[in-house]
This record gives C-alpha cells, structure tokens and sequence, in this order.
C-alpha cells in the first residue's frame, strides 16, 4: 500500500512539473512585461531596465541599419504588389487599438464596391509542422499557400489556428478576405490571384517593408504615445520616433481629450504633411460569449462586476467598464494574446464569485480566445468596441476615396509623404 502511494506521488510530482514551470515562466513575463510598461517601479524592475539598456542600443542600430538597407536597396528590396496597398501599423508594441481600425477602413471599401483582402501575419496562431531533411535541403521548396481564415463567404478557421485578431476581423467582417502568413508578398499575391482583390490591407504592417504601401496609417494611443521613448527590448517602440515621417495620416486613438500640445509638436517636428486624425473607441453593446444574448450599455448599472482581460493596454478597458457598472469586485489582468484554459477560468471565476460578482465582462479580442465548451459559473459577456472619429472626418473620408479612386489618380499623390525620401537613413 505504501509503494502504490508513494507511486501515486511520484506521478502527481512530475505532472506538476510543467504547470510549476509554466507559472513561473508566466510571472517573469508578467515582469518584464512591467518593466517594458514602467508599471513595475521596484529596486528589482529598475535594476532589469539598466540590464535592458545596452540590448535596446543595439536593436536601434539593428534597425536603422534595416530601414538605410531597403532606402537605398541594397540587399533588401519592396516587391512589387499589382494592387493598392493599404498599411495599418504602430511604432509601438500593441495596445493602440489597431484592430477596429482595420475593421472600419475594409468596412467603408466594401461600401464602396471594392473587394478586400486583409493581409496577416498571424500572431500566435497554431503553425503547422514542416518536414526538413538533409535529403530536402538542397530542392526547391514546396509552395504552401497562406491560411485563408476567411474566404468572404465564410470563416474558415478558429481563433487558434488563425490568430486572435485575423479571427476576430473575419467574423466581423463578411465579404472580406483574411489571410495569415509571415510571408505577406505571398499572401497578397495570392489574394489577388485567387480571390481577384483590389485593395489589400496590411495588418500591422508598418515594420513590414516588403511591401510598399501606398497608403501608411500610423496608429498612435494619445495616452500613452511612445512609453519610455525606449525601443525593445527597454522600452516598447518598434523603432524611433522620428520614423513618424514615413506616414500618410496620423491617428490619434484613445483620443477622449485634446492632445497634448507636446505629441501634436513632436508629430510636426518629424511630419509635416500628413494629417492628424483623432478617434476614440466607443462600446456598442454586449454579447454573451459563446452565447446569442445580446444587451444594452445600461446593463451593468445595477450590477456588480468582474473583468478580466490578455490585452496589451487593460486600464483603458477596466475603466470603460467601471464607469458603466454598479461596482467593480475583481479584475485580472493576463498577459497580452493570453490563450485560456478551463481548469483557469473555472478558478477565475470561482474566485471573481467570492469576490461579490455578479456579471463577468471581458474584451472581444479575449472572447475568441476562450474555449466554446466552457460553462461559465456565473454570466459571460464581452463588449463590443467599434472607433468614432471626432476629428479629422473630411481627411479619414479623403484617405477611403484616395483608396477607391486610386486608379484614376497619379500613385505618388496617395501618400502625403515620399517614403523612399522620408525613411531616416542616417545611422
């Protein structure tokens, strides 16, 4: 009896393993996370950043040396794509609330008659094995086509193999093309081949200089512009700020107030040209997640609530929701593209329960990431966000008809900018 119960423990020992493991790999992201963010000021997170520092110096010069190679093309060259291009992206690591941007420009094209295909990367999606050998190496190698997450008519693929945000646009988005691949030149020209597209969209493509678009939108959250003003790994800029002057329009998200004179001066000082466009991201109702139930912005009042959220910038959704509840009992924050299990969210909400919440609300971009058997132990929703523009109509409705009417126009006038002028290339 004592041997079967020591043999039990040595299971139950090696099967907590990995979930040790994992937990602790999941707080030291959460804590670099912080340091990235500078939402973690202790001695430790400070001490982090000073260790950063010298690997943020050397993937600026990585990229400068990148942008200065595909200026002058030499090594890296755009590849030519027979179609308007139209790239959506950030200086920044997430949290500008690109994805309803995106939705609304192939929203207004698709209006207009315009077949759109959305080209991305697929982030996080579940990648399918590649057989190599030694026997393979030196062949051709085999074309695979991109995912097709949605065909226009229907989606194709879950939020798993696809990636959170292609999934999320596809079902949002009827009629419109969404492809993931890392190779976007592929993508493209096969959206345009296959499913005869005139207008791409570039999800987040504004690092990706394969493709030149002829329109760049530059996304910039108004409340938390560029960080620290430290690129990766020490900060969260992609790349410096002066790069602002390789975008056709400016638009200022999270933009409740006015800006600060302070961001308006610095887009200025780097681009003189393009437009400033300022829009916020509004709620429109609540939906029952993997549920039909649909309510109203006053569902909460009488309520009170949990939230939790894997989003790269959670406070602006937590206040959202604590403005429209009776009260706020629990949050949780995940790390951002958080994939959810069961055994958590059964603890979650267990948790969230005994904390006096009576309603659970979460993001749509967390909704499609939970798993469709999941019973909640008490109600689901999350709320669905669409951008309103407040300022800066008349340009968002010159930069849809610059897309439209694009083949009646002279390409270089689509851009405000000459990008190949444009792309600081001192180094």
């Amino acid at each position: 009896m004592k041997e079967i119960d020591q043999s039990v423990k040595e299971k139950l020992m090696v099967s907590e393993k990995p979930t040790l493991v994992k937990s602790k790999w999941n707080d030291f992201e959460e804590f670099v996370e912080g340091v990235i963010y500078d939402r973690d000021l202790s001695v430790s997170a400070r001490l982090f950043g000073l260790f950063l520092n010298p690997f943020s110096y050397l993937f600026s010069l990585i990229v400068r040396i990148r942008l200065f190679l595909y200026a002058k093309r030499w090594f890296f060259k755009d590849k030519p794509i027979d179609c308007f291009v139209l790239v959506v992206g950030n200086l920044t690591v997430g949290g500008t609330g690109k994805t309803p941007v995106v939705e609304r420009f192939a929203k207004e094209l698709i209006a207009r008659g315009k077949k759109v295909a959305i080209l991305s990367r697929g982030y996080k999606s579940r990648q399918e094995p590649v057989e190599t050998n030694w026997s393979t190496f030196f062949k051709k190698k085999k074309f695979i086509p991109p995912k097709i997450v949605s065909d226009g008519n229907q989606v194709l693929l879950n939020s798993e193999e696809a990636g959170d945000e292609p999934f999320m646009l596809a079902n949002n988005l009827p009629g419109v093309v969404v492809l993931t691949d890392k190779d976007r030149v592929k993508a493209g020209r096969y959206a345009i081949e296959h499913f005869k597209v005139d207008a791409l969209i570039l999800d987040d493509g504004f690092q990706y200089l394969r493709i030149k678009g002829r329109m760049n939108l530059l996304l910039v959250d108004q409340t938390n512009p560029f960080g620290n003003r430290n690129l990766l790994p020490r900060g969260i800029l992609r790349e410096p700020v002066p790069h602002l002057s390789r975008a056709s329009y400016v638009f200022l998200t999270k933009s409740e107030v006015e800006p600060d004179l302070e961001l308006l001066q610095t887009i200025r000082k780097y681009n003189k040209k393009a437009e400033i466009i300022r829009c916020v991201h509004k709620a429109k109702y609540f939906k029952e997640v993997n549920g039909s139930r649909v309510e109203g912005l006053s569902f909460l009042h009488e309520n009170y609530v949990g939230v939790f959220c894997g989003i790269a910038s959670p406070r602006g959704f937590e206040e959202i929701v604590t403005r429209m509840s009776g009260e706020l009992r629990f949050r949780k924050r995940y790390l951002d593209h958080h994939r959810y299990q069961i055994e958590e969210l059964n603890r979650l909400f267990q948790k969230a329960k005994n904390s006096g919440a009576d309603i659970m609300v979460t993001t749509e971009k967390d909704a499609v990431r939970i798993p469709i058997n999941f019973k909640p132990l008490i109600p689901l929703f999350y709320i669905r966000m669409e951008i309103e523009i407040v300022e800066g109509f008349e340009d968002f409705e010159e930069a849809v008809a610059g897309i439209c009417f694009s083949d009646k126009n002279n390409n270089s006038s689509l851009s405000h900018p000459d990008e190949s002028s444009n792309i600081p290339i001192e180094i």
